[in-house]
């Protein structure tokens, strides 16, 4: 039996309009391995050590449950005109087609901040549209609708540049997948 993978252009179950991050599970569920490992090997140390009690188990469990926090990534998805990202303290959430200004942050985890004309902003890693091309268009074809109308004021750039990055790795992937590379 072999092993699944995702499709290449992954949608909700319930919404085929929308788009999701296609790694996301993936991620998430990595991020619990994670963190039972890391209960699993503290308890077995304590264990050892003959030092563990109720409540020391307890502190270790909470201690895990807080690692799990800080490594789940969080979900992001996209319909027309929208973008969400959907973390342990709620949803963020912006209109696409409505973007006043887009700005790039960070050198190492590089976050893209997006704020629409409500004043409503979100941040989201840069990595997840590189990753998920059904997202990347999503949030395209609201950029481009921000640009018609003449919202978008601040961030063409940072956006050319993105898609740059992301066109270009999408036609090195079809390059490579026909052989012509």
């Amino acid at each position: 039996m072999g092993r699944r993978t995702a499709p290449a252009t992954a949608t909700h179950a319930g919404r085929p309009d929308t788009a999701v991050d296609r790694h996301w599970r993936t991620d998430a569920r990595r991020a619990l391995q994670y963190s039972l490992a890391f209960v699993g090997l503290i308890m077995l140390l304590d264990w050892g050590a003959g030092a563990l009690t109720l409540p020391r188990a307890v502190l270790w469990t909470v201690l895990g449950a807080g690692v799990l926090a800080v490594l789940l990534p969080t979900r992001v998805t996209a319909g027309d005109g929208w973008l969400a990202v959907r973390g342990l303290m709620g949803e963020r959430r912006v209109r696409t087609d409505a973007l006043v200004a887009v700005r790039l942050y960070g050198s190492v985890a590089v976050h893209l901040v997006l704020r629409d004309a409500s004043g409503r902003w979100l941040a989201l890693d840069r990595r997840v549209l590189d990753t998920n091309p059904l997202l990347w268009h999503r949030l395209d074809t609201g950029i481009r609708r921000s640009l018609q109308r003449g919202t978008l004021r601040h961030g063409t750039r940072v956006l050319q540049e993105l898609a740059d990055r992301i066109d270009g790795q999408e036609a090195r992937a079809v390059l490579e997948v026909s052989g012509l590379r």
